[in-house]
């Protein structure tokens, strides 16, 4: 057989695997607690209020159900800052586990925000419970999903699994994340990071970050090529504006710390940040299959990675 074609069905059976391991997420448990972390109950999330405790709470018994590592007390890595608009002094909390690796000492750290902005302004319905359900119960919901399958299947890289708060204040859970972390910075291959994964009309998803990084755009490009939803690369050029993500969620910190990451989001879409990005109005199979595409680039980079 041409060595051309023994790799390209060497690379095919690889990515098949990968594929079908991906399948193995619960998408039960999944929706499950999508739809809990987004309903009215959680009263949207907002640092400091008992609805984001609640959201805390949730994150941290999963965590302690799946015999998760970590190096914070239950869980739970506290933090204080000061509110941008009201110079108010604010309580936050991340909750944070870990798998450590099989083959490197490397980590990955695969994040997303739990908290959103709470209760505001009525909408012509008279809601104002602003429930976050894209924004980003969707991302968090996906990182504890992500969290039962590597601790099923434990990963080459040590995987920090950090649900963290106050991302709409400012970045601020990701911010203390790394300024406490619990080894040297040095020794993180990676962010991924999640933030609104759950609709899009056209049936796409971005991941941004790879103009910075193009060797990860090479790692997930055969993923690519086959993907539900369509991956696409971008929104990631220096000098677009607000066309730029680079510093758009959590993903940012890394970034100043020259690390490398990889952001999974949609485009925004009308309820953005309006009461009405509730459970009902997200595609339940764009979610499920964003989560199962999502994991199957994170089996894939755990696996590539080690060969840099």
């Amino acid at each position: 057989m041409h060595i051309y074609r023994q790799v390209l069905l060497v690379s095919v059976c690889f990515f098949s695997l990968i594929q079908s391991k991906a399948q193995e997420l619960n998408e039960r448990s999944l929706i499950k607690s999508m739809v809990f972390l987004s309903s009215d109950d959680l009263a949207g999330r907002k640092t400091g209020d008992a609805g984001n405790l609640q959201a805390r709470e949730f994150i941290a018994d999963r965590f302690a159900e799946l015999k998760l590592d970590t190096h914070y007390s239950d869980y739970l890595q506290s933090f204080s800052f000061e509110g941008r608009r009201d110079g108010k002094k604010y309580e936050g909390v991340n909750v944070v586990g870990f798998i450590p690796g099989t083959s490197s000492q490397k980590l990955i750290v695969v994040t997303a925000h739990y908290d959103h902005v709470g209760i505001g302004r009525k909408n012509a319905e008279g809601d104002s419970i602003y429930n976050g359900a894209d924004d980003n119960a969707s991302g968090t919901a996906a990182l504890l999903e992500f969290a039962a399958y590597f601790a099923e299947n434990p990963p080459k890289h040590g995987i920090f699994f950090a649900a963290v708060d106050a991302e709409e204040m400012g970045l601020q859970g990701a911010k203390a994340l790394v300024r406490d972390f619990p080894f040297s910075l040095d020794q993180v291959a990676l962010n991924v990071n999640m933030d609104m994964i759950s609709r899009n009309e056209k049936g796409e998803i971005y991941v941004s970050g790879t103009y910075y990084y193009p060797e990860l755009k090479e790692i997930l490009e055969p993923i690519a090529l086959d993907s539900k939803p369509k991956l696409l690369f971008g929104h990631d050029v220096p000098g677009t504006g607000s066309d730029d993500w680079t510093r758009s969620s959590d993903h940012g910190v890394f970034f100043e710390k020259q690390i490398p990451h990889l952001y999974f989001g949609v485009e925004d879409h009308s309820d953005y940040h309006q009461p009405s990005d509730e459970y009902k109005n997200i595609d339940p199979e764009f979610f499920v299959s964003a989560s199962s595409l999502i994991l199957r680039c994170l089996l894939t980079l755990d696996e590539d990675l080690l060969k840099e």
